[in-house]
């Protein structure tokens, strides 16, 4: 009988934390895609650019609530900080900071799309606990 229970138990875990894996990769997913199709909806290029600033300060807030919050373990909170300076550096080559070059207002809908493929591939490195951090936090946030 106990082995039973423990071997459902455990099969109840695997389905469990595979459905709030998806769930968080799927937030991050939703998040950067709206701000694309906003980017790509918007007429001028300010309008483009404040749009793809405000995701990207948005989520480095977001970043630094849950980096500080002492919840996630040493290394959970470097890959945290891996994901943040990968963002902060998309919203430095927007606006031509630290080294970049400023995007082009002709090229704004192209980076939305390159920096949505770019942080969706850092996001992947980030842990099971910080991923769904992020995303509760940009369900209640956002």
């Amino acid at each position: 009988m106990k082995t039973r229970l423990t071997s459902g138990l455990i099969i109840m875990l695997f389905v469990l934390s595979s459905t709030v894996i998806a769930g968080g990769e799927g937030e991050l997913q939703k998040y950067f895609n709206k701000t694309a199709t906003e980017v790509k909806a918007a007429e001028d290029a300010s309008a483009k650019r404040g749009i793809l600033n405000e995701s990207f300060t948005n989520m480095l807030k977001v970043l630094n609530k849950i980096q500080n919050s002492g919840m996630l373990s040493e290394e959970e909170s470097t890959g945290v900080g891996n994901f943040k300076t990968t963002i902060q550096e998309k919203q430095d080559e927007l606006n031509g900071k630290n080294g970049f070059e400023r995007v082009p207002n002709s090229q704004l809908n192209n980076f939305a799309d390159y920096a949505v493929q770019d942080i969706e591939q850092a996001s992947l490195t980030i842990s099971l606990v910080a991923l769904v951090l992020i995303a509760i936090l940009l369900v209640l946030i956002l």
